[in-house]
Protein backbone atom coordinates (compact mmCIF):
# COMPACT_ATOMS: atom_id res chain seq x y z
CA UNK A 1 0.00 0.00 0.00
CA UNK A 2 1.23 3.02 -0.70
CA UNK A 3 0.71 5.90 1.27
CA UNK A 4 0.58 10.24 1.76
CA UNK A 5 1.37 11.51 4.85
CA UNK A 6 0.27 15.12 5.44
CA UNK A 7 1.55 17.42 8.08
CA UNK A 8 -0.21 20.45 7.25
CA UNK A 9 0.51 23.79 9.49
CA UNK A 10 -1.11 27.15 8.93
CA UNK A 11 1.21 28.28 6.62
CA UNK A 12 3.12 25.15 5.46
CA UNK A 13 2.71 21.13 4.79
CA UNK A 14 5.46 18.73 5.16
CA UNK A 15 4.69 15.23 3.14
CA UNK A 16 5.93 12.31 2.57
CA UNK A 17 5.12 9.15 0.43
CA UNK A 18 5.41 5.63 1.52
CA UNK A 19 5.69 2.36 0.44
CA UNK A 20 4.17 -0.29 3.04
CA UNK A 21 5.12 -3.40 1.76
CA UNK A 22 6.96 -5.57 3.38
CA UNK A 23 9.40 -3.19 4.87
CA UNK A 24 8.52 0.53 4.59
CA UNK A 25 10.09 2.30 2.24
CA UNK A 26 10.50 6.37 1.33
CA UNK A 27 9.46 6.84 -1.79
CA UNK A 28 9.95 10.74 -1.67
CA UNK A 29 9.34 13.93 1.05
CA UNK A 30 9.18 17.62 0.64
CA UNK A 31 8.11 20.80 1.85
CA UNK A 32 5.54 23.24 1.12
CA UNK A 33 6.23 26.80 3.05
CA UNK A 34 4.72 30.01 2.50
CA UNK A 35 1.20 28.70 2.18
CA UNK A 36 -1.36 32.13 1.34
CA UNK A 37 1.63 34.00 0.08
CA UNK A 38 2.38 35.36 -4.29
CA UNK A 39 5.95 33.73 -3.07
CA UNK A 40 5.01 29.87 -1.78
CA UNK A 41 7.61 27.32 -2.02
CA UNK A 42 7.79 23.59 -3.01
CA UNK A 43 10.70 21.50 -2.45
CA UNK A 44 10.52 17.75 -3.52
CA UNK A 45 12.30 15.48 -2.83
CA UNK A 46 12.15 12.22 -4.42
CA UNK A 47 14.55 9.35 -3.32
CA UNK A 48 17.35 8.42 -6.07
CA UNK A 49 16.39 11.64 -7.93
CA UNK A 50 17.63 15.11 -7.94
CA UNK A 51 15.71 17.63 -5.62
CA UNK A 52 12.72 19.37 -7.11
CA UNK A 53 11.79 23.20 -6.62
CA UNK A 54 9.25 25.42 -7.58
CA UNK A 55 8.43 29.11 -6.52
CA UNK A 56 4.81 30.21 -6.77
CA UNK A 57 2.18 31.88 -5.25
CA UNK A 58 0.62 29.23 -3.43
CA UNK A 59 -3.09 30.64 -1.79
CA UNK A 60 -4.61 28.38 0.20
CA UNK A 61 -3.82 24.12 1.28
CA UNK A 62 -5.65 22.66 -1.75
CA UNK A 63 -3.33 24.17 -3.92
CA UNK A 64 -0.28 23.09 -2.16
CA UNK A 65 -1.46 20.06 -2.21
CA UNK A 66 -2.33 19.73 -5.52
CA UNK A 67 1.28 21.36 -6.12
CA UNK A 68 2.65 17.67 -4.59
CA UNK A 69 0.55 15.23 -5.89
CA UNK A 70 1.84 16.97 -9.64
CA UNK A 71 5.10 16.63 -8.47
CA UNK A 72 4.49 12.71 -7.35
CA UNK A 73 3.35 12.31 -10.81
CA UNK A 74 5.81 14.45 -12.65
CA UNK A 75 7.65 12.48 -15.01
CA UNK A 76 10.85 13.86 -15.12
CA UNK A 77 10.81 13.87 -10.35
CA UNK A 78 8.21 11.98 -9.92
CA UNK A 79 8.22 8.43 -8.26
CA UNK A 80 4.59 7.03 -9.29
CA UNK A 81 3.21 7.15 -12.82
CA UNK A 82 -0.90 7.38 -11.95
CA UNK A 83 -2.18 9.02 -8.37
CA UNK A 84 -4.24 5.98 -8.65
CA UNK A 85 -1.17 4.05 -6.68
CA UNK A 86 -1.71 6.50 -4.13
CA UNK A 87 -4.55 3.98 -1.93
CA UNK A 88 -4.33 6.09 0.93
CA UNK A 89 -3.49 9.59 2.61
CA UNK A 90 -2.97 9.67 6.42
CA UNK A 91 -2.89 13.20 8.30
CA UNK A 92 -1.16 13.98 11.74
CA UNK A 93 -4.24 15.85 13.70
CA UNK A 94 -2.77 17.94 16.84
CA UNK A 95 -5.78 17.77 19.10
CA UNK A 96 -7.95 14.90 19.20
CA UNK A 97 -9.74 16.10 22.49
CA UNK A 98 -11.78 13.22 24.29
CA UNK A 99 -13.08 11.93 20.93
CA UNK A 100 -10.14 10.15 19.79
CA UNK A 101 -8.28 7.15 21.91
CA UNK A 102 -6.69 5.85 18.43
CA UNK A 103 -6.00 6.64 15.35
CA UNK A 104 -9.26 6.91 13.24
CA UNK A 105 -10.78 7.09 9.68
CA UNK A 106 -12.24 9.81 8.07
CA UNK A 107 -15.90 9.74 7.93
CA UNK A 108 -18.14 13.04 8.48
CA UNK A 109 -18.52 12.11 12.75
CA UNK A 110 -14.68 12.17 12.65
CA UNK A 111 -14.79 15.31 11.06
CA UNK A 112 -16.98 16.89 13.09
CA UNK A 113 -15.18 15.75 16.11
CA UNK A 114 -11.64 17.25 14.87
CA UNK A 115 -13.62 20.54 13.99
CA UNK A 116 -14.88 20.63 17.79
CA UNK A 117 -11.53 20.36 18.76
CA UNK A 118 -10.33 23.54 16.87
CA UNK A 119 -10.75 25.90 19.85
CA UNK A 120 -8.61 23.62 21.51
CA UNK A 121 -5.80 23.97 19.18
CA UNK A 122 -6.24 26.91 17.38
CA UNK A 123 -3.21 27.10 15.54
CA UNK A 124 -3.28 23.61 14.05
CA UNK A 125 -6.62 21.75 14.34
CA UNK A 126 -7.92 24.23 11.19
CA UNK A 127 -5.05 23.91 9.28
CA UNK A 128 -5.01 19.94 10.00
CA UNK A 129 -8.73 19.67 9.00
CA UNK A 130 -8.69 21.80 5.79
CA UNK A 131 -5.76 19.18 4.75
CA UNK A 132 -8.56 16.59 5.18
CA UNK A 133 -10.92 18.71 3.01
CA UNK A 134 -8.57 19.52 0.19
CA UNK A 135 -7.80 15.89 -0.20
CA UNK A 136 -11.56 14.95 -0.44
CA UNK A 137 -11.71 17.36 -3.40
CA UNK A 138 -8.50 16.63 -5.20
CA UNK A 139 -8.78 12.85 -4.63
CA UNK A 140 -12.79 12.01 -4.06
CA UNK A 141 -13.11 8.86 -2.41
CA UNK A 142 -9.76 8.03 -1.34
CA UNK A 143 -9.11 6.46 2.03
CA UNK A 144 -8.19 8.56 4.95
CA UNK A 145 -6.57 8.58 8.86
CA UNK A 146 -6.45 10.95 11.36
CA UNK A 147 -3.44 9.99 13.77
CA UNK A 148 -3.94 12.75 16.93
CA UNK A 149 -0.91 13.80 19.21
CA UNK A 150 -3.29 13.58 21.99
CA UNK A 151 -5.16 10.12 21.68
CA UNK A 152 -2.29 7.77 23.01
CA UNK A 153 -2.81 10.11 26.25
CA UNK A 154 -6.22 8.96 26.54
CA UNK A 155 -5.56 6.28 28.84
CA UNK A 156 -3.97 8.67 31.71
CA UNK A 157 -6.38 8.73 34.75
CA UNK A 158 -8.25 11.07 35.88
CA UNK A 159 -6.17 11.68 39.10
CA UNK A 160 -2.96 12.70 37.03
CA UNK A 161 -4.99 14.60 33.82
CA UNK A 162 -7.55 16.58 35.84
CA UNK A 163 -6.26 20.24 37.43
CA UNK A 164 -7.04 21.62 40.81
CA UNK A 165 -9.62 24.59 38.87
CA UNK A 166 -13.43 24.22 39.85
CA UNK A 167 -14.39 21.08 38.12
CA UNK A 168 -17.12 23.34 36.50
CA UNK A 169 -14.50 24.34 34.17
CA UNK A 170 -13.69 20.75 33.06
CA UNK A 171 -17.98 20.18 32.54
CA UNK A 172 -17.88 23.27 30.97
CA UNK A 173 -14.85 23.95 29.09
CA UNK A 174 -12.97 20.90 28.83
CA UNK A 175 -10.03 22.32 30.84
CA UNK A 176 -7.52 19.35 31.78
CA UNK A 177 -4.33 17.82 30.80
CA UNK A 178 -4.65 15.82 27.07
CA UNK A 179 -0.80 15.97 26.45
CA UNK A 180 1.13 15.96 23.08
CA UNK A 181 4.23 13.85 21.03
CA UNK A 182 2.12 11.02 21.56
CA UNK A 183 2.71 9.41 18.18
CA UNK A 184 6.35 9.93 19.26
CA UNK A 185 6.01 8.83 22.78
CA UNK A 186 4.15 5.24 21.42
CA UNK A 187 6.54 5.03 18.60
CA UNK A 188 10.08 4.61 20.42
CA UNK A 189 8.33 2.85 23.35
CA UNK A 190 7.17 0.15 21.09
CA UNK A 191 10.62 0.48 19.03
CA UNK A 192 12.91 -0.24 22.14
CA UNK A 193 11.20 -2.99 23.58
CA UNK A 194 11.37 -4.82 20.06
CA UNK A 195 15.20 -4.45 19.82
CA UNK A 196 15.34 -5.26 22.99
CA UNK A 197 13.45 -8.41 22.61
CA UNK A 198 11.11 -7.10 25.75
CA UNK A 199 6.84 -8.01 25.98
CA UNK A 200 6.10 -3.96 26.63
CA UNK A 201 2.97 -4.98 28.76
CA UNK A 202 5.37 -6.06 31.55
CA UNK A 203 7.56 -3.28 31.38
CA UNK A 204 7.77 0.41 32.80
CA UNK A 205 9.18 3.04 30.43
CA UNK A 206 10.02 6.42 30.72
CA UNK A 207 10.49 8.31 27.07
CA UNK A 208 11.80 11.76 26.40
CA UNK A 209 10.61 13.72 23.37
CA UNK A 210 13.17 16.37 23.43
CA UNK A 211 13.37 19.00 20.91
CA UNK A 212 12.10 22.88 20.75
CA UNK A 213 9.02 20.91 22.12
CA UNK A 214 10.20 19.00 24.90
CA UNK A 215 7.80 16.34 26.82
CA UNK A 216 7.97 13.64 28.79
CA UNK A 217 5.96 10.69 29.31
CA UNK A 218 5.39 7.91 31.90
CA UNK A 219 4.37 4.25 29.80
CA UNK A 220 3.10 1.28 31.77
CA UNK A 221 2.63 -1.96 30.13
CA UNK A 222 2.17 -0.43 26.77
CA UNK A 223 0.10 2.51 27.82
CA UNK A 224 0.25 6.00 28.68
CA UNK A 225 -0.41 6.92 32.43
CA UNK A 226 1.29 10.31 33.01
CA UNK A 227 2.95 12.85 30.57
CA UNK A 228 4.55 16.23 31.07
CA UNK A 229 2.10 18.67 28.55
CA UNK A 230 -1.06 19.41 29.53
CA UNK A 231 -3.84 20.97 28.93
CA UNK A 232 -1.44 23.26 25.87
CA UNK A 233 2.00 22.57 24.96
CA UNK A 234 3.46 24.81 27.37
CA UNK A 235 3.01 22.64 30.73
CA UNK A 236 5.89 20.50 31.67
CA UNK A 237 9.66 20.73 30.68
CA UNK A 238 12.02 24.36 29.67
CA UNK A 239 11.75 24.49 25.99
CA UNK A 240 13.37 26.43 22.95
CA UNK A 241 10.91 29.40 24.12
CA UNK A 242 8.18 27.82 25.77
CA UNK A 243 8.29 28.63 30.45
CA UNK A 244 7.40 24.92 31.00
CA UNK A 245 6.06 25.32 34.45
CA UNK A 246 5.48 27.90 36.09
CA UNK A 247 3.83 29.67 39.42
CA UNK A 248 0.88 31.27 38.16
CA UNK A 249 0.54 33.22 40.37
CA UNK A 250 4.45 35.09 39.19
CA UNK A 251 2.64 35.23 35.61
CA UNK A 252 -0.24 37.29 36.60
CA UNK A 253 2.00 39.30 38.83
CA UNK A 254 4.80 40.00 35.85
CA UNK A 255 1.41 40.59 33.51
CA UNK A 256 0.25 43.24 35.99
CA UNK A 257 3.43 45.09 36.26
CA UNK A 258 3.51 45.23 32.61
CA UNK A 259 -0.10 45.68 31.41
CA UNK A 260 0.38 42.90 29.67
CA UNK A 261 -2.46 41.76 27.07
CA UNK A 262 -3.91 37.39 26.79
CA UNK A 263 -1.96 38.02 23.48
CA UNK A 264 1.07 39.49 25.06
CA UNK A 265 1.10 36.89 27.72
CA UNK A 266 0.54 34.06 25.38
CA UNK A 267 3.57 35.62 23.14
CA UNK A 268 5.58 35.57 26.51
CA UNK A 269 5.55 31.76 27.59
CA UNK A 270 5.44 30.99 23.87
CA UNK A 271 7.77 32.95 22.52
CA UNK A 272 10.03 35.05 24.30
CA UNK A 273 10.76 32.17 27.04
CA UNK A 274 12.45 29.12 27.64
CA UNK A 275 16.34 28.52 26.81
CA UNK A 276 16.18 31.57 24.65
CA UNK A 277 13.88 33.73 27.16
CA UNK A 278 16.70 32.46 29.97
CA UNK A 279 19.94 32.80 28.26
CA UNK A 280 19.29 35.71 26.10
CA UNK A 281 21.45 33.77 22.90
CA UNK A 282 19.10 31.00 21.34
CA UNK A 283 16.78 28.50 21.44
CA UNK A 284 19.16 26.04 20.27
CA UNK A 285 21.47 23.74 22.49
CA UNK A 286 24.32 23.79 19.91
CA UNK A 287 24.20 27.77 20.45
CA UNK A 288 23.88 27.43 24.17
CA UNK A 289 26.88 24.93 24.05
CA UNK A 290 29.33 26.69 22.26
CA UNK A 291 28.73 30.08 24.65
CA UNK A 292 28.60 28.10 27.56
CA UNK A 293 32.53 26.99 26.98
CA UNK A 294 33.37 30.24 26.32
CA UNK A 295 32.38 30.57 30.24
CA UNK A 296 28.73 32.62 29.70
CA UNK A 297 26.94 31.82 32.70
CA UNK A 298 23.28 32.57 31.70
CA UNK A 299 23.99 29.47 28.11
CA UNK A 300 25.42 27.55 31.35
CA UNK A 301 21.94 28.14 33.80
CA UNK A 302 19.92 27.35 30.57
CA UNK A 303 21.45 24.65 29.92
CA UNK A 304 21.57 22.95 34.04
CA UNK A 305 17.54 23.99 33.81
CA UNK A 306 17.07 22.14 30.69
CA UNK A 307 19.07 18.71 32.43
CA UNK A 308 17.35 19.29 36.06
CA UNK A 309 14.26 19.22 35.02
CA UNK A 310 14.01 16.37 32.94
CA UNK A 311 16.05 14.52 35.62
CA UNK A 312 13.16 15.95 37.78
CA UNK A 313 10.48 14.22 35.52
CA UNK A 314 12.22 11.24 35.36
CA UNK A 315 12.38 10.77 38.64
CA UNK A 316 8.45 11.37 39.79
CA UNK A 317 7.38 9.46 36.36
CA UNK A 318 9.35 6.29 38.28
CA UNK A 319 7.67 6.99 41.45
CA UNK A 320 4.43 7.51 40.00
CA UNK A 321 4.90 4.01 38.39
CA UNK A 322 6.62 2.52 41.33
CA UNK A 323 9.51 1.56 39.70
CA UNK A 324 10.99 1.79 35.92
CA UNK A 325 12.89 -0.98 33.85
CA UNK A 326 14.07 1.44 30.98
CA UNK A 327 14.05 5.28 29.99
CA UNK A 328 14.51 6.36 26.39
CA UNK A 329 15.86 9.49 24.53
CA UNK A 330 14.56 10.41 21.71
CA UNK A 331 13.87 14.01 19.38
CA UNK A 332 16.20 16.23 17.86
CA UNK A 333 17.88 17.08 21.18
CA UNK A 334 17.51 13.42 22.91
CA UNK A 335 18.93 11.58 19.74
CA UNK A 336 21.68 13.94 19.19
CA UNK A 337 23.10 15.98 22.22
CA UNK A 338 25.82 14.11 24.28
CA UNK A 339 26.10 16.49 26.58
CA UNK A 340 22.35 17.19 27.40
CA UNK A 341 21.95 13.35 27.54
CA UNK A 342 24.96 12.74 30.00
CA UNK A 343 24.17 15.66 32.26
CA UNK A 344 20.00 14.16 32.54
CA UNK A 345 21.04 10.62 33.04
CA UNK A 346 24.09 10.63 35.54
CA UNK A 347 23.35 10.39 38.76
CA UNK A 348 20.29 7.69 38.94
CA UNK A 349 22.30 4.71 40.01
CA UNK A 350 20.37 4.69 43.08
CA UNK A 351 17.58 3.61 41.04
CA UNK A 352 19.56 1.61 39.23
CA UNK A 353 20.79 2.85 36.14
CA UNK A 354 24.62 2.97 35.38
CA UNK A 355 25.41 5.13 32.56
CA UNK A 356 28.59 4.41 29.75
CA UNK A 357 29.51 7.44 28.84
CA UNK A 358 31.76 5.66 26.07
CA UNK A 359 28.50 4.40 24.59
CA UNK A 360 26.93 7.76 24.80
CA UNK A 361 30.08 9.61 23.32
CA UNK A 362 29.69 10.24 19.66
CA UNK A 363 26.09 8.94 19.22
CA UNK A 364 23.95 10.49 17.33
CA UNK A 365 21.03 9.54 15.42
CA UNK A 366 21.25 5.79 15.88
CA UNK A 367 19.43 2.85 18.14
CA UNK A 368 21.64 2.27 20.68
CA UNK A 369 21.55 1.21 24.48
CA UNK A 370 24.04 4.07 26.53
CA UNK A 371 23.96 1.90 30.03
CA UNK A 372 26.45 -0.60 31.04
CA UNK A 373 25.64 -3.86 30.23
CA UNK A 374 24.70 -4.98 33.41
CA UNK A 375 23.04 -1.77 34.46
CA UNK A 376 19.63 -3.16 35.96
CA UNK A 377 17.36 -0.51 34.34
CA UNK A 378 18.57 0.68 30.82
CA UNK A 379 18.92 3.99 29.12
CA UNK A 380 18.60 4.14 25.29
CA UNK A 381 18.78 6.52 22.03
CA UNK A 382 16.15 5.73 20.11
CA UNK A 383 15.36 7.57 16.75
CA UNK A 384 12.00 8.63 16.20
CA UNK A 385 9.95 8.48 12.67
CA UNK A 386 5.90 9.83 13.42
CA UNK A 387 5.30 9.97 9.53
CA UNK A 388 5.81 5.77 9.82
CA UNK A 389 3.60 5.61 12.50
CA UNK A 390 1.51 8.19 10.22
CA UNK A 391 1.40 5.72 7.39
CA UNK A 392 1.23 2.49 9.40
CA UNK A 393 -1.51 3.12 11.23
CA UNK A 394 -3.58 4.61 7.92
CA UNK A 395 -2.39 1.22 6.56
CA UNK A 396 -3.87 -1.07 9.51
CA UNK A 397 -7.48 1.11 9.68
CA UNK A 398 -7.51 0.98 5.96
CA UNK A 399 -7.18 -2.45 5.70
CA UNK A 400 -9.50 -3.34 8.61
CA UNK A 401 -12.38 -1.48 7.03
Amino acid sequence: MKVLVLNCGSSSLKYQLLDMGTEATLLAKGLVERIGLDNGILTHKPEGKDKFELTQAIPNHSVGINLVLDALVNPEHGVISDLKEIEAAGHRVAHGGEFFNDSALIDEKAKENIAACCELAPLHNPANLEGILSMEKLLPGLPQVAVFDTSFHQTIPAKAYMYGLPYECYEKYRVRKYGFHGTSHKFVANKACDILGWNIEDKKIVTCHLGNGASICAVDGGKSVETSMGFTPNEGLLMGTRTGNVDLGALLYIAEKRDLSIEDTNKLINKESGLAGVSGISSDMRDLENEAEKGNERAQLALDMFAYRVKRFIGSYAASMGGVDLVIFTGGIGENDIVSREKIITGFEYMGIDFDAQKNDGLRGKDAIITKDDSRVKAMVITTDEELVIASDTQRLVDAK
